[in-house]
């Protein structure tokens, strides 16, 4: 099942090269570019986390969707710019100028098959701001290229409310409750709840500074600088019920941006007369 969680009919591989030829309406059909990682997620998750999640919410909102809604997905880009966990065994990493590379070329082949709207649906939390790049230069090198660099976790979801019950919710951001929670929906299997342990940042400002972790005033950091474990949180009361729930709420946000997207004209700001 080389489609993995994606419906089959719209994972983009599977289509002929003539039914792209003759695609109706081509500059409003949404392609979206699942992309994670592979990186350690503490004793207890496998390395496919952020790949999975980002995977796994696309199919389940794939599946919400309308029929008439013309949205695709492309294979996975399972590797990432991960160096902030390159101290743990397992983790594989791009270079932020070799993520750019790649997505740029995937952006230029999307743009000469006659597409319009690309979506960058982004799980790591390690690579935001390299994915905002490129997609501004795309835009700007093909101005009716619309490009969404977005990122799985911030559509109106429920980790919210299970996290407000965490010690420290703003700390809870690798390889926690949410994460630990989800992948016990996808993946159970390659789930071991009897490794997983709680462990928060160390080191960090204290409280009255006005420095932190992440936010504003952020610091540059590894992972192995702040955690013996690899983990960030608290995982050990992770369940696939709170998975399942996860999972909906994730999906049925995303299965209304699908919509906005599909929707969305480019803004055409209107020539100053003199």
């Amino acid at each position: 099942m080389m489609h993995s969680f994606i419906p089959p009919h719209r994972f983009f591989p599977y289509l002929t090269w003539t039914e792209i030829r003759d695609m109706p309406h081509k500059e409003n059909v949404v392609i979206v570019q699942p992309i994670g990682a592979i990186e350690q997620h503490g004793p207890h998750l496998p390395l496919i986390v952020d790949s999975a999640i980002a995977t796994g919410v696309l199919g389940k909102a794939l599946e919400l969707i309308p029929e008439t809604l013309p949205v695709y997905a492309l294979p996975t880009q399972y590797y990432g710019k991960s160096n902030e966990h390159i101290n743990f065994p397992g983790t594989i990493t791009l270079s932020a100028q070799t993520l750019l590379a790649v997505l740029k070329e995937l952006g230029e082949s999307i743009y000469r098959a006659g597409f319009r709207k690309l979506v960058f649906l982004n799980a790591h939390g390690g690579q935001p701001e390299v994915i905002s790049i490129i997609a501004r230069d795309l835009h700007l090198q093909y101005p009716d290229l619309m490009v969404f660099p977005l990122f799985v976790w911030r559509v109106p979801n429920a980790s919210g409310e299970l996290l407000k019950q965490q010690p420290h919710p703003e700390l809870s951001i690798h390889a926690d409750l949410g994460e630990t929670s989800l992948l016990l929906s996808l993946l159970p299997d390659q789930v071991h709840m009897e490794r997983a342990v709680k462990e928060y940042p160390q080191g960090l400002p204290p409280e009255d500074s006005l420095l932190s972790m992440e936010g504003k005033l952020p610091f540059a950091w590894a992972t192995h600088e702040l955690s013996q474990s690899g983990v960030f949180g608290d995982p050990t009361g992770a369940t696939s019920e709170i998975g399942d729930r996860l999972l909906d709420s994730l999906a049925q946000s995303w299965a209304q941006v699908f919509q906005d997207i599909y929707d969305f004209s480019k803004p055409n700001l209107a020539p100053r007369h003199n």
